[in-house]
């Protein structure tokens, strides 16, 4: 299923800026203050906003489902992250790991949807897989001095392959913006666990705040909501092949932002990137264009946004 150019390109820009972001949001506050600020202000102005939009809440089952899919999506995957980079892991290796995401989602795909592995899709997880570790060449030979802290990084993967299938099995049905709410509110609790544990600190509280208002706008609110409606169009497998071009990206950001050098190895993975969505996108059944926006009330019962598949 194709998903629309820009959304898609909304899901690269939005998640590839949130890297760079991350690394000045640590630099001023302790890293699990930040993501619990994170997590507890997004979840509660999300929640807010789908009471203002007349949207529903996911109940029952899907409440149960939504619930999951916010602590595989968000809780495992970034608090996997931050305590792997506090034990020692380098930035870029984390991003190398995380970039693996396109792979280890069309395997999981495979295995848990019963998805045909086309060879069509086979070559895309192999364009995809080159262009992370091409994007972070740079990076692999630190991959044996990573240390324990590996395995933090890795739970931080298995969390974003593993949420992005839960979704398309059990949430196609919940509103993404209904879900992501759901999902940020319970992710703040074990990120409050973490801060707790760990300590708060604030050195440069005006940077802390502005960066913490731009990681809620921009990568809570929008990108994840975003990145929920690309499984619902795209399926798992589809939505994750954007972290194929992601990386390179994010590299991109990182030079304008914090001044880091790019790698000729950033522009062949986003070629090779390009070309991993490419052909992932091709081929398979055309979806009708979608809104992301949910029309019709949530009192007529179809408060809910549909994937069409």
């Amino acid at each position: 299923m194709r998903i629309p150019p820009l959304l898609a390109l909304s899901v690269v820009v939005l998640y590839a800026f949130g890297y760079p972001l991350g690394a000045l949001g640590i630099a001023a506050m302790s890293p699990f203050l930040l993501l619990f600020l994170r997590f507890a202000v997004s979840g509660a102005l999300m929640l807010g906003l789908v009471r203002f939009t007349g949207r529903r809440l996911p109940r029952g089952a899907d409440l149960g489902h939504a619930v999951v899919v916010g602590m595989l999506t968000q809780a495992t995957q970034f608090l996997g992250c931050y305590l792997g980079l506090r034990a020692g892991v380098p930035a870029g290796v984390a991003a190398l790991i995380i970039g693996v995401n396109p792979a280890v989602t069309t395997v999981l795909s495979r295995m848990v949807l019963q998805e045909q592995m086309t060879a069509r899709r086979s070559l895309a997880a192999v364009l995809g897989l080159a262009a992370v570790v091409t994007a972070c060449w740079s990076t692999v030979p630190a991959l044996a001095h990573a240390g324990a802290g590996l395995g933090f990084t890795l739970v931080g993967l298995a969390g974003i392959a593993l949420g992005g299938v839960y979704q398309q099995r059990f949430c196609r049905e919940v509103d993404p913006v209904a879900g992501n709410a759901v999902g940020m509110a319970v992710a703040a609790v074990p990120a409050g666990v973490l801060m707790l544990l760990f300590g708060a600190t604030v050195v440069d509280p005006v940077r802390g705040a502005v960066v913490l208002v731009l990681m809620v706008v921009l990568s809570s609110m929008t990108a994840t909501t975003l990145y929920l409606r690309v499984i619902g169009i795209a399926g798992a497998s589809g939505a994750a092949m954007l972290f194929a071009v992601i990386p390179s990206v994010s590299a991109v950001f990182a030079f304008l932002i914090l001044g880091e050098p790019v790698h000729p190895g950033v522009v062949a993975g986003l070629a090779l990137g390009g070309a991993a969505c490419a052909i992932a996108s091709t081929g398979g059944r055309r979806t009708p264009a979608l809104d992301l926006v949910v029309d019709e009330p949530a009192s007529s019962g179809a408060g809910a946004v549909r994937s069409g598949a």
